[in-house]
């Protein structure tokens, strides 16, 4: 269930830029808030949450054959956490 609420890690030349500083870019699901979000990662990864950031990004149009519409909308969380900590992003061999 608490998996489900954040969708998935954003990997991006600025993400991986705001990794250096610790701070890690998250799609979650739209209905949470920020204090939702701070325990969940806190919850899900063990570390410790300074500040979270949140956003929605304007949705996009998509279009398939003469019907249109748009692309589902999400809420993406910018994640900053202690310094010292980190969050695996690739499971290892």
């Amino acid at each position: 269930m608490m998996i489900d609420l954040v969708k998935y890690p954003i990997l991006t030349e600025k993400s991986a830029r705001l990794i250096e500083n610790n701070q890690y870019t998250f799609d979650v699901d739209l209905r949470l808030n920020k204090l939702q979000i701070k325990k969940l990662i806190e919850d899900l990864f063990q570390v410790t949450v300074i500040a979270v950031n949140t956003h929605r990004p304007p949705r996009k149009k998509k279009r398939l054959g003469l019907s249109q519409g748009f692309k589902t909308s999400y809420k993406r969380a910018i994640v900053t956490i202690k310094s010292g900590e980190n969050i695996k992003l690739y499971p290892e061999n």
